[in-house]
């Protein structure tokens, strides 16, 4: 059976009413979801309480870096670096005499170069007030120089002044520390964060009851850990020195403390 023209025209009249009966229909739909996710997250919003709570962990270090360098020159490389050995050998053995482990003996730095001169040939000439000519010249060598830096971790840290008047002995000139660290800190920024957390909790509940509403479950958590150094107060003396200090040096630990700060966010009913 043929469809006659205006028969065609009338079904693709209803075809495009049609898709656009159900355009609306998805269009107004979307419009409403979109609608009501905005008004659910606004409410959420509304229905949080966000809570800063303080911990902090006081400890006594448990150990203490002390670094030391030292510098040798000589005519050649190989003497330079021959001159260095000594220096250093002389430190590690009395390192290693006073209880040290190799595993808490760090080379931190070492370098050896050439040291350069300038060498002028020909007649002198006159300078002037704002120029001085230089004449023939050319960098000589005359010399090498070595140099090594080396970190010590004294586990015992009530040899630490023996430690570094032993090193001055040694014949070392250039000593610095002692930097007191603890060192499981991890176990205390622990211990910190859980008095944070219960410090938050409790703000919470406070303020929960003076509202007259319910905690719910937690939508977002934030924390901020950190450590210091606090000096006893009767520290006579730098924690840094470049100096070998004899005789054996005073140095009080003082006190590390551990801060955790953490944000809390509760729904609330």
């Amino acid at each position: 059976m043929e469809i006659s023209p205006k028969d065609k025209k009338n079904i693709v009249i209803v075809l495009l009413i049609t898709l656009g009966l159900l355009s609306l229909f998805l269009l107004t739909k979307s419009i409403g979801e979109i609608n009501a996710y905005d008004k659910k997250e606004a409410g959420q919003q509304q229905n949080l309480i966000s809570i800063t709570g303080e911990g902090e962990v006081f400890a006594v270090p448990d150990i203490a870096t002390v670094s030391f360098g030292a510098v040798a020159e000589a005519k050649t490389m190989s003497g330079a670096q021959k001159a260095l050995n000594e220096q250093i050998d002389k430190a590690m053995r009395f390192l290693k005499d006073s209880g040290i482990a190799d595993k808490d003996i760090k080379t931190q730095n070492y370098n050896s170069y050439p040291k350069y001169e300038q060498k002028y040939s020909g007649a002198p000439v006159a300078c002037s007030q704002y120029y001085c000519p230089t004449g023939n010249s050319k960098s000589v060598i005359i010399g090498y120089e070595a140099t090594q830096s080396v970190s010590v971790k004294i586990r015992n840290t009530d040899d630490t002044g023996k430690i570094i008047d032993g090193l001055g002995k040694t014949g070392l000139s250039n000593i610095s520390g002692p930097d007191f660290s603890i060192d499981d800190e991890d176990a205390l920024k622990m211990e910190a964060r859980k008095k944070a957390i219960d410090d938050a909790k409790k703000k919470a509940r406070a303020l929960a009851r003076d509202l007259g509403v319910r905690l719910g479950d937690i939508t977002s958590f934030n924390e901020n850990t950190d450590g210091q150094m606090y000096y006893a107060s009767n520290m006579l003396m730098d924690a840094k020195s470049s100096a070998p200090v004899s005789p054996e040096a005073n140095l009080p630990k003082g006190e590390n403390k551990i801060t955790s700060s953490v944000t809390i966010s509760w729904e609330i009913k």
